[in-house]
């Protein structure tokens, strides 16, 4: 048996050696940044998919109209929830949309992959962060590294924890909201603004 793992074990190793990217200047945590005003007492939170049509549509007819609507008063936070069965790129869009993060340009990359979301690739990915003026060579080691895994797997544990099935998922102070529409969105924003506001401080 030893005679047989051995050369397995080897060959591990030697793929893992293969596979390894120099790390150095790379954080595993996230630098993702939220939208609207950091004081706002009420957050909206989607959980998403990058590579998912429907959470590309919301976020024209939803969390940007919301976000106009209620300006000053709201914020905004996307958490990562790819649907690795379904999407092939997800993961890797959702760590590259990381590593354009750690170099202030979350949104932008965000921003930028939906709105090409149809030729969505790993060689896309690279062309967009050039199109960014990102540092292409650290880009490339931060995903190639898959340094942001961890940090994206936390994200969908989390959504997964809180019954989240599907995207886009949206919540409202930590309260799913049942539909994605703007009315019913609205209607939760307001009744949280409502309560936040008779809260004492």
């Amino acid at each position: 048996m030893k005679k047989l793992l051995a050369p397995v074990l080897v060959s591990s190793a030697l793929l893992f050696a293969a596979c390894g990217v120099d790390t150095t200047g790379l954080s595993a945590e996230s630098s993702r940044t939220m939208m609207g005003s950091e004081t706002a007492l009420v957050t909206l939170t989607e959980f998403g998919d990058m590579q998912c049509p429907a959470c590309k549509t919301a976020h024209e007819i939803l969390t940007k109209p919301l976000m106009t609507k209620y300006d000053g008063k709201i914020r905004f936070e996307f958490k990562h929830f790819p649907l690795r069965n379904i999407h092939v790129y997800a993961l890797e869009a959702a760590e590259a949309a990381e590593c354009a993060a750690d170099q202030g340009k979350f949104w932008q990359f965000f921003d930028l992959t939906y709105a090409n979301q149809d030729r969505l690739s790993g060689v896309a990915l690279r062309e967009w962060a050039a199109e960014l003026n990102l540092d292409a060579a650290l880009f490339d080691r931060c995903v190639k590294s898959n340094i942001k895994e961890k940090t994206i797997l936390a994200d969908f544990a989390e959504g997964s924890k809180l019954g989240v099935n599907s995207t886009p998922s949206y919540f409202v102070n930590g309260v799913r909201v049942p539909n994605n529409t703007l009315e019913t969105l609205s209607a939760a924003i307001d009744a949280a603004l409502k309560n936040s506001s008779q809260v004492p401080l």
